[in-house]
C-alpha cells in the first residue's frame, strides 16, 4: 500500500524552533517520544495515512519541516465533541522550503509532491523568504 501524507498550517508558529519549542513544553501530555496534535475531522484515508505518513508543517507560507505519523486516535474535547489525535514521532525532519498558500484544516500531499528531506548538514539552513520561495516556485526551481 502506498503511504499518503498530510499537510497542516502550523498555526501561530514563527519558525520550527517554535514548534519544537511548544512540543518540548507540552511533552509530559503525550506519550514517550511523541507529540500530538488535535483535528476536528478523522482522516477518511487513514490506512495510507497509517502506511509511512508524515505530517508536513506549513510555517509562515512555506512547508518547512515535517513529523512522521505513528498512529490516529480518538480524543473528546471539554466540549464533549470526538475529535483525532495525529500521534506523532517526536522527531522533526527539516525539508526544502516549499510555498503554500493559506488553507483550513489539513490536506492530503502526495508523496510525489512532497518537500525532499533536508540533507543533516543543511538542516539548520537559514530558509528562502516565502516571496522568494513562491516566485521560484512559479518558474519551476523549488
Amino acid at each position: 500500500m502506498t503511504h499518503l501524507n498530510i499537510l497542516k498550517l502550523c498555526v501561530g508558529a514563527e519558525s520550527v524552533e517554535d514548534l519544537l519549542q511548544w512540543q518540548e513544553q507540552n511533552a509530559d501530555r503525550w506519550a514517550p517520544g511523541t507529540a500530538e496534535h488535535i483535528t476536528r475531522m478523522w482522516p477518511k484515508r487513514a490506512d495510507e495515512v497509517l502506511a509511512g505518513g508524515s505530517l508536513y508543517w506549513v510555517v509562515k507560507g512555506a512547508v518547512l519541516c515535517r513529523q512522521r505519523i505513528v498512529g490516529l486516535e480518538p480524543r473528546r474535547g471539554s466540549d464533549g465533541i470526538e475529535r483525532c489525535a495525529i500521534v506523532l514521532d517526536r522527531e522533526v525532519v527539516r525539508t526544502e522550503a516549499a510555498p503554500r498558500r493559506p488553507f483550513q484544516g489539513w490536506r492530503y500531499l502526495d508523496p510525489a509532491e512532497s518537500p525532499r528531506d533536508l540533507p543533516n548538514g543543511r538542516a539548520l539552513d537559514d530558509t528562502l523568504p516565502p516571496a522568494l520561495a513562491q516566485a521560484l516556485a512559479e518558474i519551476g526551481l523549488r
